[in-house]
Formats: structure tokens, sequence, C-alpha cells
């Protein structure tokens, strides 16, 4: 259950956050809390939840955070003792997704509410499902040979070829159906009969197991390339056509729209020399009003761009923070969605866009707002 009226109707918020102790997305979240005057939130370790040993309380407004950067969580989770590894997602999103099912159970019983919608969290956790529900409820992504949970499933790289064939790409992003941070992602380009070229920071050692770098680089060899991607295909595999960005001074560009309570509320403009614009692997944060200009002098609407993010949340209405990945496309007068991720608002430091509401807020004392608006709301409802 998410922001709805709730047992918090007669009383100020008290959060319990479910994530990893000390992990800085929880500390961020502390601040924020604290700032606003309110009881530290109770943190529920994903690790108790895994152990089945997690419990919430009466009136309890619960949110779920990442349970990345925790090497136990990690390994019960993948059951792959090197986080670096990219393989193991799809054991992974089985575990993640029961961990998450198993939090609403335990919260829905204590009477405490959710920020996070379970059946969301699974959607937006898979790729080929997201991209379906996206483009169902009209909001523009890039087209995909692998959208929804009928697409055919991609065994190997002969697959990616013949898909690529079907659907008339010379361009498309492989990506892990379940991957997050651009870990096991490949953009690759076709130029003619035998001219192939993948950009990834996938690295394969001699026994062809496969680690995240920090280095991207580009392969051309299309044997090290199949190899890479039958490696992956056991995982699942989304397949969607790479799209041309917009650039400023030679730099792809994108942005990461964070939508709370269905408001736009902040963005961050990434650029990269390389298709992953992922500030890990390069990418730098650009210039937020050189772009809003930029958008205005071509013709089209920056709050229309915002909205675009905003009908993508949209599709999540029980989850009450997302991440939308927004792609300008060249010339700065369309934009597409790429992806809608979950835990999409760890941006330090960054405050409320103009006219958001938000404004003087990082993402995390937005969130927190929110939360205390709609409890007044409650009250005031309650008491008309």
């Amino acid at each position: 259950m998410s922001l709805s009226a709730s047992s918090t109707a007669g009383q100020a918020p008290r959060f319990a956050v479910v994530g990893v102790p000390g992990n800085r997305r929880v500390t961020l979240f502390q601040d924020a809390v604290r700032a606003a005057g309110l009881p530290a939130a109770r943190v529920v370790p994903w690790l108790d939840v895994l152990r089945g040993e997690a419990s919430f309380r009466p009136g309890e407004t619960v949110r779920m955070d990442s349970p990345g950067e925790d090497t136990e969580v990690e390994r019960l989770l993948r059951t792959v003792g090197d986080p670096a590894r990219v393989e193991g997602t799809a054991r992974w999103y089985a575990g993640f997704t029961s961990a998450v099912r198993t939090v609403a159970r335990a919260a829905a019983a204590a009477g405490a509410e959710l920020l996070d919608d379970p059946d969301d969290v699974a959607v937006l956790f898979d790729k080929r499902l997201c991209h379906a529900v996206l483009d169902g409820a009209g909001v523009p992504v890039p087209a995909s040979a692998t959208s929804g949970a009928a697409a055919p499933v991609v065994r190997d790289w002969a697959d990616v070829r013949e898909r690529m064939a079907d659907h008339g790409m010379s361009r498309v992003f492989v990506k892990l159906a379940h991957g997050s941070s651009a870990s096991g992602v490949l953009a690759v380009e076709t130029a003619g009969p035998g001219r192939i070229r993948a950009t990834t920071s996938v690295e394969r050692d001699a026994s062809g197991r496969l680690f995240n770098s920090l280095r991207v680089r580009r392969i051309t060899a299309e044997p090290e390339i199949a190899a890479i991607v039958d490696a992956l295909a056991p995982d699942g595999l989304h397949i969607e056509r790479w799209l041309p960005k917009a650039t400023r001074h030679g730099r792809a560009t994108d942005l990461r729209v964070v939508v709370v309570a269905g408001r736009a509320t902040h963005a961050v403009v990434r650029t990269s020399h390389s298709p992953m614009t992922n500030l890990h692997l390069g990418g730098e944060r650009g210039d937020l009003d050189a772009v809003r200009s930029a958008v205005e002098a071509a013709g089209s609407s920056w709050s229309g761009a915002l909205a675009v993010c905003e009908r993508a949340a949209a599709c999540f209405p029980d989850t009450l923070c997302v991440g939308v990945d927004l792609l300008p496309s060249t010339g700065w007068r369309r934009f597409a969605v790429g992806e809608v991720n979950a835990f999409g608002d760890l941006l330090p430091r960054l405050t409320g866009l103009p006219g958001s509401g938000a404004e003087g807020l990082d993402t995390y004392a937005a969130q927190v707002a929110a939360v205390q608006n709609r409890a007044r709301n409650n009250r005031a409802t309650a008491t008309a």
C-alpha cells in the first residue's frame, strides 16, 4: 500500500527503512528525516529480511531502499561470491522480488504502510516488462525486440543478430533484463556484412567468467562479442533500438529525472564520450540550465520533457519515488524514456527544480516532505 489513507492519519509519520545499515542511501535518508524534525528512521537490514527475521510496527511508514553494497546480501541473492561478477542476475531478481514480497506481507500484518509496491518493483526490475508497460501507456520508448512477457526469449548471440535483422535495427543496446548501473550492457552497431562493434564495460577472464569494469572498451571481433552475449543470455536479455542522443560539446547527453509523488522534482544532466553516461563509467554531470535553454531554443518544451517523466512514473502509481532516464533526441525536440529505476534517487546535494515544490530539498527530503504532506491531508480529512 502506498500513500493512501493509513494508520498515520492522526500523527506525524514514523519511518522504517529497509536497507543496508550505514549505507550512504540510508544515511542520506536519515539526515532528511531528522532535518524534518522527525524521530530517526528505524533501520531494518535486508539481511534480516532474507533470514526471515524482519518485523514492523503498527503505524510505521516503510521505505525500501537498494540492497546493494552489502557483500553478504549480494551472495545470498546471487550465490556469486565476487560482487564484480556480472552473472547471476536472474537468481538475484527471483531472490529480491521474493524478499520485497516478504516485506510487504510483514508490513501489512503489522498495520504499517509501504512506500514501494511489490508488483511495481517486480516490473521495474525487469526491463522487458517495464518497456511493455510504458509502451502500452503511450510513453515514448525506444523500439524493442523483446518487450513484454510474451516476447521470444533471447538464447544467444545468433538470436540477437536475428532480432536486429527482423526489426531493421542496425544499432541496439543489449541489456541484462534484471541489470542495473550499466552492468552487462553492450551498445552494438553494425555497418554491413562483417563489420560490427560493441561498446561495453564487461570484461571476460580466461575461464570465460564476466566481470564489471570501470573501463569502457570497444570490441570489433564478433566471436568475442558473441562469447559475452552467450554468457549473459541465460540471465535474460532485453534488446532495444539505440536512439541517437542530443549532444553538447561532442558528448552524448541524457538526464536522470526523479519523480516524487507524481511530480518531477529533481533532474541531473549526464554526458559522456561513450554510449553509457553512467557517472561511474566516466560520465560527467552537465549544465542543466544549458540543456533547458537548448530544449526551448529548439522549439520544444522543457515542461513537456518533464511531463514525459511524470507520465512514466504514473505507470507505477503505488510507488512514491522513481528515477526516470530521459533520452533527448538529436536536435532536442523529442524525448524518450530509456528506463525507470526503483532506486534512482541517489543524487547527493542536488536540490529540487524551480516550481517543483521541492526547492531547497534533496531527493530524500522531498520524499519525506511528500509523506508529511499526505499525513497532514489525512488528518485534515479525518477532522473535517
